[in-house]
């Protein structure tokens, strides 16, 4: 039995499942009709929508099978996810991959397989939409048309869902999502002893931009200045477009020092973007650090709050002690 390798992009790709909040919610209709109807269209056993999450498959939609979720070493999802198209077997038996895998020796027996990656709407694979049977199958070139074109409803409907937590315009997390994910990455550094830091950056003279060049380069600067943010950034960095030129990271595993060398790195980056992109304008910016010891029970928001406060005092002249840390949930200004 082959394992499925796990992507370059995990940490990104799992941040994108995690920041929809669809995992272990209850079926929905949306979904199931989907499911229902390749189901019928295709004359197998068993349809489903799979979410590959960090060690499992769970599906949002099974018809067919009564599990909620299995194993991702043993997934066939956990393979599919590693390609752009269709991924399809015709008979498992033959496939040295798949012939002695538990989910072919065992129920379900699944003797034939094709799963359509599904991606979100910033164009991370979290998943299938995929087709079972226990007998070998053919599809047509017209079934795996047919195939795509059901996943693009299952795309439809996850895009709807992500509407609530990336922002529209530069594809990071809104501030719902960012909050969602950072409260998750919080509770898993306490557990494991690590500090974390948060940094709030606010960018000095951007109306400027809009008002010189029109809003649609002021756009263009938003999803820039994001997207460097992608690039510097480490994958298990969580960003976020928090109000109209206002961004906010948090690092796990860091301290403050190595957040201010972080946001170094990115404004040499950035500095860099700006010029082989010949931007008619320059991204300057402000923040404010707010470094989270493993050992404090502060809340996000007051952090949040605080690193604001750090990044204003900044932003106007006043000096801002960035070597301090609040624990405990005690925010302050030094």
């Amino acid at each position: 039995m082959l394992v499925p390798k796990i992507p370059k992009d995990e940490s990104t790709r799992l941040a994108t499942l995690n920041a929809l909040q669809v995992l272990d919610t209850s079926p929905e209709e949306r979904f199931d009709r989907v499911t229902r109807l390749a189901r019928r269209l295709f004359g197998v056993n068993i349809a489903l929508v799979s979410l590959v999450d960090e060690n499992r498959q769970w599906f949002k939609s099974a018809m067919g099978l009564d599990a909620k979720e299995t194993p991702r070493d043993i997934s066939f999802c956990g393979h599919a996810i590693l390609g752009d198209e269709l991924f399809y077997i015709q008979d498992t038996l033959l496939d040295e991959r798949f012939a002695d895998n538990p989910l072919v020796t065992r129920a379900p027996h699944i003797r034939f397989y094709a799963g359509q990656p599904l991606r979100a709407a910033n164009g991370q694979k979290i998943g299938t939409l995929c087709i079972i049977h226990d007998e070998p199958k053919t599809l047509t070139h017209e079934d795996m048309e047919t195939l795509v074109d059901l996943s693009s409803m299952v795309e439809h409907e996850l895009a709807a869902i992500s509407l609530a937590t990336l922002d529209e315009l530069t594809g990071i997390t809104n501030r719902r999502g960012f909050c969602i994910l950072a409260d998750k990455a919080l509770t898993m550094s306490r557990r494991r002893g690590l500090c974390s830091s948060l940094v709030f950056i606010d960018l000095d003279s951007f109306k400027p931009i809009n008002d010189q060049y029109g809003h649609q380069v002021g756009d263009e600067a938003l999803r820039l200045f994001s997207q460097q943010m992608v690039d510097t950034f480490r994958d298990s960095d969580i960003l976020g477009r928090v109000g109209g030129d206002e961004f906010i990271v948090l690092l796990s595993d860091s301290t403050m020092r190595s957040a201010i060398e972080a946001i170094d790195r990115f404004n040499l980056d950035l500095n860099k973007s700006l010029q082989r992109e010949k931007a008619p304008y320059q991204l300057n910016f402000s923040y404010g650090v707010m470094e989270i010891p493993a050992d404090s029970d502060i809340a996000l928001d007051t952090a949040i709050e605080e690193a604001d406060q750090r990044m204003y005092l900044q932003k106007y002249g006043k000096k801002v002690n960035h070597n301090s840390s609040r624990t405990k949930g005690q925010p302050g200004l030094d």
